[in-house]
């Protein structure tokens, strides 16, 4: 029986799981799981890839959930039992959603229904979807946000779609806990606890994955452990009353402005466009900041206000956010990949506003601004704002704006093979940079599909052994179509699966930038994003992150573009290898290099510097005088011995007398003129080198200099709690014609020890303590 012929009569039917209360064991709920008859189109994965592949989709799902009715009716699973129903996310990407209306009123009332979206749904037609929950919600029906955890958005969306039931995806109890599942389990139990809803975790197998599944809150659990997928009910065990939380109250958000929905007594200022510029653009370090986990929505009044500089700071929250939308008068449905966008109509009151919202699980912050109207320059215009951090000021904002969203563009139906997308992808033969690549690799596996199929076979065949071809290569394969808006992938093999840690029904119809995180090198993603804008072969090597535990690996990957017959690049194959063990190979390679070179440099400077002062050794300054002195210039030296240091040795101790050299020799340094270099030759003494400034001679030079040292280290010193007062004697020599360094040196320690002399003559004090 075929997809078309089984939807045509009651070829579809329903199994039932149960979902129990885990403190109680009671059977609480079941979850309606679609299967087609006995025979080829029984599995579920294999009856909605027929449905895509003949573009059945929402014919499909509509019978998935008539029967999932049905079924329940005829097996009594009514009140107190509740009934889970899953809407398949690609319909809701294509179809319109009255269809999804039209059920929920014709419902039978004794059914207590509760249907679960994924957030793929959301991200797709946030304004359709967010208006049908509503409507759905006043139908007595209760949410469910599905699978999450398997991606970062139905954290960022939690707070706005407000489900009753949150889904933990199945792999959060069944693989080792990481950063990524604490950060999931901080998110979900904080909405918990803030709405009352309750946390379901999927995939309970055995003991060890429902103690995991206590362990991160949940209070509701499904899977083989209590039942597996068939007829309901279980017999031998008690049924019970799933208790969901009050409906959220839903204010009419589509009809209001978000200055509009600041609570009355709200403090407003005035301020003028450049602090709000500024504002904004914290706001967007705050979004950067929390990460995939986070919504933006803002607006720009007009298209013209959204600047090359704006388009560069949205394209970095589009890659490092959950969701990001941008409104105003003039904006495309999508102003660049990936960003959301409106054309606000110019009677909107959001119009004349300038909003920025930022919401994450944890930080909520809404700037809402009213232009006042001013005549003028754009730059000088003010506005009258607020900057709130109430968290649900914040979420009715963010609902007024995803309100007004327009929806992602209809994409064909995609799945595990669609038709013809492979085939297409190979005909056009394209090659990458790296020789022998993905096309023209796709392009030999055409051939022999084609030799096994057989020259008189069906295309379909054909299509059929190339698509099991691709599938057994152990390299990654994805197929992205660039014609589409945010350029979505419409294929991906096995290989691929295993190393993005996804199944292809969760990477379908997404751009590949699910597989970018912290560390993703923005340099790298600007050169992949110019090679697919130039429509260019590219490869390198970038770090991914795998599955809903986001573990971090490198990918060196080719991408070839693949064009139709009027030249225009229609496709971009993907080949994709983990090359996570030669990268940090390399890797370490490169620190051990750096710590070579680092004690390299540590034994150089030793060798040239004084280990107590930091200052030069006599070495190093004698090589800087020498280069001076071949220069020509006129150099200078002053040889510095400070005046009763023994004394204070013997007083104080070395230490006192270590950190007096240690203070004299900042002093000293802190005195210098540009261009001079102060050194230490050993015990008391050090030495300062000056070359003399054009047009003034050296020995007045000099002279100035060594009086500036002298009071500068003659301030008093603190030495363990005692001031202390030193001085110092200084000699001077200035450079003659066939001066070497030493012969300076000589003269500038004769020049000290008779500065010293005269000192003693005239009766100078010993140092002060």
């Amino acid at each position: 029986m075929g997809i078309r012929e089984l939807l045509g009569g009651h070829g579809v039917r329903s199994v039932f799981q149960p979902i129990v209360e885990l403190d109680s064991g009671d059977i609480v709920a079941y979850e309606a799981l679609a299967r087609g008859p006995v025979g080829p189109l029984e599995r579920p994965d294999r009856l909605f890839a027929a449905a895509r592949a003949e573009g059945l989709l929402a014919e499909l799902d509509e019978a998935c959930r008539a029967a999932a009715f049905r079924g329940a009716l005829a097996s009594g699973l009514l009140a107190p039992l509740t009934l889970f129903v899953n809407v398949e996310p690609e319909v809701l990407d294509s179809a319109p959603l009255d269809d999804l209306l039209a059920l929920a009123a014709g419902a039978p009332g004794e059914l207590r229904v509760v249907v679960e979206i994924t957030e793929r749904a959301i991200a797709a037609r946030p304004a359709e979807l967010l208006r049908t929950v509503a409507r759905v919600r006043e139908l007595g029906w209760g949410v469910a946000l599905d699978d999450v955890g398997a991606d970062a958005m139905s954290l960022a969306f939690m707070p706005l779609l407000r489900p009753d039931v949150v889904k933990l995806d199945l792999r959060l109890v069944q693989e080792r806990p990481g950063a990524a599942v604490a950060e999931i389990m901080h998110a979900v139990n904080a909405y918990a606890q803030e709405s009352g809803a309750t946390v379901l975790a999927e995939g309970i197998e055995d003991e060890r994955h429902l103690a995991m599944a206590r362990a991160l809150g949940a209070h509701l659990g499904q899977g083989w452990l209590f039942g597996r997928p068939g007829p309901a009910p279980v017999p031998g065990l008690p049924a019970g009353e799933l208790r969901l939380p009050a409906a959220p109250a839903v204010g009419r958000f589509a009809e209001s402005s978000p200055f509009a929905l600041l609570p009355p007594g709200t403090p407003l200022r005035r301020s003028p466009k450049s602090l709000l510029i500024e504002l904004s653009k914290q706001l967007e370090r705050e979004a950067l900041r929390i990460g995939s986990t986070c919504v933006v929505a803002a607006t720009f009044q007009e298209a013209r206000h959204f600047t090359p500089a704006t388009t560069g700071r949205y394209r970095d929250l589009v890659e490092r956010t959950g969701f990001v939308c941008a409104l105003g008068e003039g904006l495309p449905a999508e102003p660049l990949p990936g960003l959301r966008g409106a054309a606000l109509d110019p009677r909107d009151p959001v119009r004349g506003e300038w909003d920025v919202v930022v919401l994450g699980p944890h930080f909520a912050v809404a700037l809402l601004a009213r232009d006042l109207g001013d005549s003028g320059p754009d730059a000088r215009r003010t506005f009258e704002y607020a900057l709130t951090y109430d968290r649900a000021t914040v979420v009715a904002a963010a609902h007024s704006l995803l309100s007004r969203v327009a929806p992602r563009t209809a994409a064909a139906p995609v799945g595990a093979a669609p038709a013809g997308v492979v085939a297409t992808a190979v005909a056009a033969g394209a090659t990458t940079a790296a020789g022998a690549t993905a096309a023209a690799a796709a392009a030999r596996a055409a051939a022999a599909a084609t030799a096994v199929a057989g020259p008189g076979a069906d295309a379909s065949v054909a299509e059929r052994v190339l698509q099991r071809v691709l599938g057994t290569t152990s390299h990654g394969v994805t197929i992205a179509d660039v014609t589409r808006p945010d350029q979505p992938l419409v294929y991906v093999n096995t290989a691929f699966e295993v190393l993005s840690g996804l199944r292809s029904e969760q990477v379908l119809g997404r751009n590949c930038r699910f597989l970018q995180g912290p560390g993703t090198d923005p340099a790298v993603l600007a050169a992949l994003r110019a090679a697919v804008e130039d429509g260019r072969e590219w490869s390198g090597v970038l770090l991914n992150h795998r599955g809903p535990g986001r573990t971090p690996w490198w990918n060196e990957i080719q991408l070839a573009p693949v064009r139709d017959a009027d030249g225009r690049v229609v496709r971009y194959v993907g080949l994709q290898n983990d090359v996570t063990e030669r990268v940090e190979a390399q890797r370490a390679l490169e620190v051990e290099r750096d710590r070579t070179r680092a004690h390299l440099r540590r034994i150089e400077d030793l060798a040239r510097t004084d280990a107590l002062t930091g200052l030069p050794n006599r070495r190093l300054l004698a090589d800087r005088v020498a280069g001076a002195l071949a220069a020509g210039d006129e150099v200078a030296l002053l040889l510095c011995d400070l005046d009763g240091f023994k004394a204070i040795n013997d007083r104080f101790g070395h230490g006192a007398g270590d950190d007096l050299l240690v203070a004299v020799a900042g002093r000293l340094r802190d005195a210098l003129p540009p261009g001079g270099l102060a050194a230490r030759l050993g015990g008391d003494e050090f030495i300062v080198a000056l070359t003399a400034p054009p047009g003034r001679p050296a020995p007045a030079t000099a002279q100035e200099v060594a009086a500036r040292l002298a009071r500068s280290v003659a301030d008093p010193i603190a030495l363990g709690g005692v001031e202390v007062s030193i001085r110092v004697s200084v000699g001077v020599a200035t450079a003659a014609a066939g001066d070497g360094v030493e012969d300076l040196l000589h003269r500038a320690d004769e020049a000290m020890h008779e500065r010293k002399r005269a000192r003693r003559g005239a009766g100078f004090p010993a140092p002060v303590v």
